[in-house]
């Protein structure tokens, strides 16, 4: 078994780039700790290589993953062929899921995928600090959830993000 140390993100790769793209500033930037895998930074994802081929490649980096991020833009809960096939997978690898809302809501909300509506995850908005909270806390609540037997969304109460200085 891989040593799972890794952050896989995932997102919708048309849209949302920029997104990911200023995610990876901040952990330069901001002298962040987390590490992450970018699943659209593949060179079999921009040629002829077949779905199949891809998917292959994106369970191996899942496999060395710890916690599972997805990016949710305005089109996230309408992808099928990679997005809700990576979900399905964090969901089976049992992965914490952090849900990062580029609208900024605190929450669940319509631009949720359906496959994660009652689902074991933690919402958060698009913002460094409390991304660095949730991969940070996040994956030891969810194991702690898990082996209380809870499921369903959860969300940080505004004196997290107060001591943030959010």
């Amino acid at each position: 078994m891989a040593y799972r140390n890794k952050t896989y993100v995932a997102f919708d790769g048309d849209n949302d780039i920029r997104s990911y793209n200023l995610m990876k500033a901040w952990k330069q930037n901001d002298n962040t700790e987390f590490n992450f895998y970018d699943a659209h930074d593949l060179n079999t994802a921009r040629d002829s290589s077949s779905e199949e081929t891809i998917k292959r490649k994106l369970r191996e980096r899942m496999d060395n993953s710890k916690v599972f991020v997805l990016l949710i833009g305005e089109n996230t809960k309408n992808l099928y062929r990679f997005v809700r096939w990576e979900i399905e997978l964090a969901l089976e690898k049992d992965l914490p899921i952090i849900a990062v809302n580029l609208n900024h809501s605190r929450s669940q909300d319509s631009r949720c995928p359906p496959i994660l509506k009652n689902e074991l995850a933690i919402y958060i908005p698009y913002k460094s600090a409390i991304m660095q909270h949730a991969l940070e806390n996040w994956p030891n609540s969810h194991i702690q959830y898990r082996k209380e037997g809870k499921t369903g969304w959860y969300y940080y109460t505004d004196s997290v993000y107060k001591s943030l200085g959010l």
